[in-house]
């Protein structure tokens, strides 16, 4: 169901009623709800070293984070200056708050790529001098300063995250480093979007079949966030309880790219195999299912809401049994979510 739908962009004109917090807060409760997400946490399935009421705490914990994103609040490590001079609470500040909020009530990593994602899109919807669209996110993002990027890695302290090893000649910028990093990210004055666009290109970009997954999270960052915007679109165009609706666009994105955390910790080929077991719930018609989509444009919105979530349990049993992960699938997802929410989706039924 959705409310009156808005304009595509989100500004104070046009946002509707809903806070935008509340939104981000909401959208990190749909999608762990939705069911089956193949490989992931959801209503019906724990991992060894996840279980489904820790997201739930992790998306209480982050709510701090998130309310400095809209721009609320002082920032965590701002002067008492800063503070009484209103200075809207920086990016970085509000991540780095976020997620460790998040950490402390879940105890561990449960949305650190969801956080990474919604920070930006939670300032663009609450900024009256921008909208939530890829052009007002895209904003936000070149927006960031050398102190978001320090909060950004300083984050990482906080809980474990899979990434992969740096690109060659930046191993000075390894996000395992943490807040060590600080000199070198001053040092090359890199923004919190430059270290992201490391993470965002394949190593060859030009190879017929790249040897890494690019980090999709970061790439949202530096393209606009178009898998987000255009999974929001499957989900407000399609049917049924919101959290079906997020299920099938999980199984779409993860269709349409191999996942980046699969990538990261099964490896390349296996990602892809995952994607095309996905493609397989999407095309049941006999379409070859290894034939590559491109990208996430390519996908069919009519084909994500066919999808048959009954048939999808049986890969979400399998992944789980073969510890296949696509979490960074479930980031997009959440993403994708609070774009909807804004736009006019509800849990109402």
């Amino acid at each position: 169901m959705t409310r009156a739908e808005p304009p595509a962009g989100d500004t104070a004109a046009t946002a509707g009623t809903t806070d935008p917090v509340d939104d981000a807060t909401l959208a990190l409760l749909v999608e762990v709800a939705g069911t089956p997400k193949p490989g992931n946490v959801d209503r019906r399935r724990d991992l060894d070293d996840l279980r489904f009421e820790a997201f739930l705490g992790g998306a209480v914990g982050a709510r701090p984070g998130l309310e400095l994103a809209a721009g609320r609040g002082p920032a965590q490590r701002a002067t008492a200056e800063r503070a009484t001079a209103g200075e809207t609470p920086a990016v970085g500040d509000a991540f780095e708050r976020a997620v460790g909020g998040m950490a402390a009530r879940a105890g561990t990593n449960t949305q650190f790529g969801c956080l990474l994602l919604l920070v930006p899109l939670v300032r663009a919807a609450a900024d009256p001098d921008r909208e939530l669209s890829p052009a007002g996110v895209d904003a936000v993002s070149r927006a960031t300063t050398v102190d978001d990027a320090v909060a950004f890695y300083r984050a990482f302290e906080a809980v474990d995250v899979a990434v992969d090893d740096p690109p060659s000649g930046a191993a000075d910028l390894d996000v395992r480093r943490g807040s060590d990093a600080e000199p070198a990210l001053r040092d090359r004055e890199a923004t919190l979007r430059d270290v992201l666009a490391l993470s965002a290109e394949p190593t060859d970009p030009d190879a017929e079949t790249p040897d890494r997954v690019p980090d999709r999270n970061a790439a949202e960052w530096t393209e606009g966030f178009p898998r987000t915007f255009r999974a929001a679109e499957w989900i407000l165009t399609d049917e049924g309880p919101l959290a079906d609706r997020a299920a099938r666009a999980f199984l779409g994105l993860l269709a349409a790219e191999p996942d980046t955390l699969v990538a990261s910790t099964r490896g390349v080929e296996t990602a892809r195999e995952a994607s095309e077991r996905a493609r397989e719930l999407l095309e049941p018609d006999g379409s070859d299912p290894t034939a590559p989509v491109g990208d996430v444009d390519a996908v069919d919105a009519e084909a994500v809401h066919a999808v048959d979530l009954d048939a999808a349990e049986s890969l979400a049993e399998s992944f789980v049994a073969e510890g296949i992960n696509p979490g960074t699938t479930a980031d997009l997802t959440c993403a994708a979510l609070f774009v909807a929410l804004r736009r006019g989706a509800e849990v109402s039924p």
